[in-house]
C-alpha cells in the first residue's frame, strides 16, 4: 500500500491557521485533496501523532479530523494498519446532497458517481491520445461507444446494430433533437401527466398542441392512452415506461405491446425515454424494451448516462433506424457538432463495468428508498405513496388541504429544496403532490424528512424563500 509522510501531507495542505474549529478545517482540506485526486484513494495517511507534530497542533486536533473523515466515508482505519483514504459509500455516509446554498437538494433526482467511476475515467484518459490525431468531431458518436450501447440493447432483447445509435450531449439533447425534427407548429404532442417537464417545454417551443394523459403510481390505463392518441391525432407521444419519472411506475409488457399497436393504427411515433431503465431494485422488476414490440419503425428510444452513472457525464443516445440516425445527425449540426470525446470514452468504459454498477445502485438505492419510505410514514402522517420497484423517487400525495407550492416555499426556509407536483404537470395541476428522490444517502434523507415535517407545520406562517429550478 502506498503511503504519504506527514511532511508530504503538510506540504499539500493550504490551511488558514485562524480557522475555527481547526479540526474541521483540517478535515475539509484533506477531503478536498482526495476529491481533487491530489491524494489518491487507497493511500495510507501519516500517523496522527506525526501529522500533529509536523503541523504544530495537538494530537487531539488531528484525531478529531480523522474521526470526522471516517464518519464522512473518506478515511478507513484498522487496528495496527493505520488509516488510508477511501471514497464514501452513498448508502452509509451523509456527506452528500447539499447545494452551494447549503440546502438539501431534494429537487434533484440524480445520484453521485458510483464506485467504478474513477477507474473508468483513468482508463478513458489513457485511450484519449489515440483520438487526438483526428478532429474530435463525430456527429453520430464514437464507434466504440455506439457498439457498446447497441450490444446492451441486444442483451435486453432488442436486436440493435451500432448504425442505429446516435450519441448526444445528454438526454435533453436527445429529446430536443427528436422533438424538433418530428414536431412542428400545430402538431399534437401527447405526454404523460405527471412527466419529465423539459420534454414538454421542448414541444411547447415548437408550437405543438399539448395533449396530456394521466398516469399514476399504480401505472397506466392503456385504453386512455390509446384513445388519447386517436382522438388527438398525436404526431408524437412521449412516454417513460421504465420507472416513470416521477411516479416510479413500470409498464407491463402486455401494455407496451397494446400501446405500440395503437400507435401503428393512428400513425403516431412514440418517443420512449429509458433514462431510468437500468435502475430496477430487483432482478424481477424488469420489462422488455418497448421498441421490441415495434414492427414498422415508429418507436424511437432515448437513454442517458446520468442516472445509472453520473449526471456530470453529459452523454445520452438515440436508438432508431440507421436512416433516421443519418437525418438526426444532419439535423443536430445547427445546435452542436458532436458529444465530448473524453466523456464518450468514459461512458464506454462504464458500459464494460455495467453489472458491477447496477449491483451497487440496486443496493444503495434500495437502502435509501426504504429509509425514505419509513421516515415519511413516521414523520409525515397523511402523506401516501406507492413504493416503486425501481427508479429514483417517491411520488407522494399530500394530505387533504395541503398544497405543494406553499410547502416547497416553507421547506426552503428549513433547508430543503423541494420539487412540487406542478413542475411535472401543465396549467397548475398536481398541486397535491411532491416528488421525493431517494438518490441521496439515508442519513441525509432522514434529516430532510425531519426538516419537511417542521416546514409542514409552519407552511403559510413564515416568510418564504425562492425555490430553485428543478434538475
Amino acid at each position: 500500500m502506498r503511503f504519504l509522510s506527514a511532511t508530504q501531507v503538510a506540504r499539500l495542505l493550504d490551511l488558514d491557521r485562524t480557522a475555527r474549529p481547526y479540526y474541521r478545517a483540517l478535515a475539509d482540506a484533506l477531503r478536498g485533496l482526495v476529491m481533487d485526486g491530489r491524494i489518491p484513494v487507497q493511500v495510507r495517511l501519516p500517523a496522527e501523532r506525526h501529522l500533529a507534530e509536523t503541523l504544530g497542533v495537538s494530537r487531539t486536533t488531528v484525531t478529531a479530523a480523522y474521526d470526522l473523515l471516517r464518519g464522512q466515508g473518506y478515511v478507513d482505519s484498522r487496528q495496527g494498519s493505520g488509516s488510508w483514504t477511501v471514497l464514501p459509500d452513498p448508502a452509509e455516509t451523509a456527506w452528500s446532497g447539499f447545494g452551494g446554498d447549503g440546502l438539501i437538494q431534494l429537487q434533484n433526482a440524480a445520484p453521485a458517481a458510483p464506485g467504478q467511476f474513477q477507474a473508468a475515467v483513468e482508463a478513458a484518459v489513457r485511450e484519449l491520445p489515440r483520438h487526438a490525431m483526428g478532429s474530435g468531431y463525430d456527429p453520430v458518436g464514437l464507434p466504440e461507444l455506439r457498439e457498446r450501447i447497441a450490444a446492451r440493447y441486444t442483451e435486453r432483447g432488442l436486436a440493435t446494430r451500432p448504425e442505429q445509435i446516435l450519441v448526444t450531449t445528454g438526454n435533453q439533447s436527445a429529446q430536443h433533437l427528436v422533438i424538433s425534427l418530428l414536431v412542428g407548429p400545430g402538431d399534437t404532442f401527447l405526454f404523460e401527466s405527471p412527466t419529465y417537464p423539459h420534454a414538454v417545454e421542448a414541444a411547447r417551443g415548437r408550437g405543438a398542441r399539448l395533449a396530456p394523459v394521466g398516469v399514476g403510481s399504480d401505472g397506466w390505463q392503456p385504453d386512455l392512452v390509446t384513445s388519447a392518441m386517436r382522438q388527438s391525432a398525436a404526431r408524437l407521444a412521449y412516454l417513460i415506461p421504465d420507472f416513470q419519472n416521477p411516479t416510479g411506475a413500470l409498464m407491463p409488457d402486455a401494455e407496451r405491446a397494446e400501446i405500440v399497436a395503437a400507435a401503428r393504427r393512428t400513425g403516431t411515433t412514440i418517443l420512449v425515454d429509458e433514462t431510468w431503465a437500468e435502475l430496477a431494485l430487483s432482478e424481477q422488476a424488469r420489462a422488455t424494451p418497448m421498441a421490441a414490440f415495434d414492427t414498422d419503425n415508429r418507436v424511437v428510444t432515448i437513454g442517458s448516462a446520468s442516472k445509472l452513472w453520473w449526471g456530470g457525464l453529459r452523454i445520452g443516445w438515440i436508438r432508431t433506424t440507421a436512416a433516421h440516425v443519418r437525418r438526426l445527425a444532419l439535423h443536430r449540426s445547427s445546435a452542436d457538432l458532436s458529444a465530448p470525446v473524453l466523456e464518450q470514452l468514459i461512458v464506454a468504459q462504464l458500459f464494460d463495468r455495467l453489472a458491477v454498477t447496477r449491483a451497487e445502485r440496486r443496493r444503495t438505492l434500495r437502502a435509501a428508498r426504504d429509509t425514505l419510505a419509513a421516515a415519511v410514514r413516521e414523520h409525515l402522517p397523511g402523506w401516501t405513496f406507492v413504493l416503486p420497484s425501481g427508479g429514483g423517487s417517491l411520488w407522494v400525495r399530500l394530505a387533504a388541504g395541503e398544497g405543494a407550492t406553499e410547502l416547497a416555499e416553507a421547506a426552503a426556509t428549513h433547508g430543503v429544496r423541494l420539487a412540487p407536483g406542478p413542475w411535472f404537470g401543465v396549467e397548475g395541476t398536481l398541486e397535491g403532490y411532491v416528488r421525493l428522490p431517494y438518490t441521496q444517502s439515508p442519513p441525509l434523507l432522514l434529516d430532510a424528512v425531519t426538516r419537511l415535517a417542521a416546514a409542514r407545520q409552519g407552511a403559510g406562517r413564515r416568510e418564504v424563500a425562492a425555490v430553485s429550478p428543478m434538475v
